[in-house]
Parts: structure tokens; C-alpha cells; sequence
């Protein structure tokens, strides 16, 4: 029994290192690629390899768009969204976890549906919106469609009702206010879950390229992704590859950098906040 257990966990070990190093073809294959020197095309030759290792394609790439602008967009686009997000989800998780009106099912099954539409369908009403707001062109356009998480509120929700009732009920003979409650009974206690959904929130929306793309035009406001677009157009032709890749790596880098720091805690926040 030990020996065919040994070999189950060898087994399962070899297929996990097989999925991570397909995974981690691409980013092998742009950083490569971004360290070719720019005479080498990658139809030419070996498409991993170049004749040296050159920093050009960096140098070239920083030279296109003005990156520490665009990386300060990005995190007001990102921290703004969040910050206002954890208030909205917290107020609605805890309203569909613990509170009693008419309706309540049906608000909430209307949610579950927000999840299944994907976000390209609501972005002509979005954008007339945004108009009519008088807020193109604006940071605030950028991050007003993404104040409301339904992935939020259905995470803390389920969070919210695995906090015993007890604890509030002592909460409430103590004196506590609703909003002492929310704060130091359930915000208290739902950590894990708040860490896990911010981590989805500033992965998606530090990647979000088709509504700041549309709501902006200038520099000024644009973030990262919309940045990493002008070097498409670098030639008449189209894109140099290795300034293309060093500016994707430009993009990237925060992202892998924060989940390579807080991988274990990415993991477990998973594990603890009740996703199933």
C-alpha cells in the first residue's frame, strides 16, 4: 500500500511539473525574445536564441511611451477601483448574509446572473453613461463601471455566514453600532477572503485594455495596457517582436513579481475564504 502511494504522489508530482513548465513556455519565450538583439527576426534562425543577449529592445521600448506615467495610471486606475470596491461588497455581503427584505433572492440570483454576462456586452451603455456623466477622459470613467464586484459580494457573502451569529448578537449587547459590527465582527474575521478577492481585482484590472481603450485618449489618463498598443505601431510594417515583448515584460513585471512574493499567501487565502 505504501509503494502504490509513493508512486501515486511521484506521479501527481511529474504531471505538476509538466503543466508548470507549459505554462511557463510563454514567459520564458518573451523574455528570450525580448533580449534578441533587433536585427535577428524570430522567423530567423532559433526562435528561443539569439547571437548575444542585448538590453536594446528595453531601451528602444522605454523610448515609445512614457512609461512611468502610464504605470502611475495604472495603479490609481487599480487602487482606486479596489478601495472603493471593498466598501460596496462589504455593505452588500452583508446585507444578503445576515439581513431580512423582500426580494433578497431575487436581488441575489440577479448577481449570479451579472457573472455569466461577459463585459463586452454592456460597454456601448457603459460608454453612453460615461457621456452623459460628462466624465471622458477621466480617471474616474475608468474606474466607475468596476465599483460593483458580484465575484465580491457572493465571496464575502458566503464568508459572512460562516462567522457565528452569536458573535454579533454579543456585538449588539455590548453597544455595538451596525458599523462596528461589520468592522470588527465580520471584516475581523474574513481576511483571508478580502486578500483573495483583491488579488483577483488588481490582476484583472491591472489588465484590463478594451474599456480604457475606449473611455480615454490621452496620455495623461491611459494606463499600461493602452501604452503597451503604441509599440504596434512602431513601423509601417507593424511591431519590432523584441521591443513588443520587453514592453509586455514592462507590463507584466509587477504582477509576477507580487505573486512570486505572496504565491503562499495567494494560495491560502484561496483555501480559507470558502470558495468550493
Amino acid at each position: 500500500m505504501s509503494s502504490s502511494s509513493g508512486l501515486l504522489q511521484r506521479a501527481a508530482l511529474a504531471a505538476r511539473l509538466v503543466i508548470a513548465t507549459i505554462f511557463l513556455i510563454p514567459l520564458v519565450f518573451t523574455l528570450l525574445v525580448s533580449l534578441r538583439p533587433e536585427n535577428e527576426p524570430v522567423t530567423n534562425g532559433n526562435i528561443f536564441f539569439g547571437s548575444e543577449v542585448t538590453l536594446e529592445n528595453y531601451e528602444r521600448a522605454s523610448m515609445v511611451a512614457p512609461w512611468s506615467l502610464h504605470y502611475i495610471n495604472s495603479i490609481v486606475f487599480v487602487g482606486g477601483t479596489l478601495a472603493v470596491q471593498l466598501a460596496t461588497v462589504t455593505c452588500a455581503a452583508y446585507a444578503f448574509a445576515r439581513m431580512r427584505f423582500r426580494g433578497r433572492n431575487a436581488l441575489l440570483m440577479i448577481i449570479l446572473l451579472q457573472l455569466m454576462i461577459p463585459s463586452g456586452v454592456l460597454l456601448v451603455q457603459n460608454f453612453r453613461m460615461i457621456n452623459i456623466l460628462g466624465l471622458f477622459d477621466t480617471r474616474l470613467a475608468l474606474m466607475l463601471p468596476y465599483w460593483g464586484s458580484a465575484f465580491g459580494v457572493l465571496l464575502l457573502r458566503q464568508t459572512f455566514r460562516e462567522v457565528p451569529i452569536e458573535l454579533e448578537e454579543a456585538a449588539r449587547i455590548d453597544g455595538a453600532n451596525l458599523a462596528q459590527v461589520i468592522r470588527h465582527v465580520y471584516v475581523s474575521n474574513a481576511i483571508p477572503a478580502y486578500l483573495a478577492f483583491a488579488l483577483v481585482s488588481v490582476s484583472s484590472h491591472w489588465n484590463e485594455f478594451l474599456w480604457p481603450f475606449i473611455i480615454t485618449r490621452s496620455a495623461e489618463i491611459r494606463p499600461l495596457t493602452v501604452g503597451l498598443n503604441k509599440l504596434i505601431k512602431t513601423t509601417d510594417q507593424g511591431a519590432f517582436y523584441g521591443q513588443l515583448m520587453a514592453g509586455t515584460l514592462i507590463v507584466i513585471a509587477p504582477l509576477v513579481i507580487l505573486f512570486l512574493v505572496f504565491q503562499r499567501q495567494f494560495v491560502e487565502s484561496f483555501a480559507r475564504s470558502g470558495i468550493r
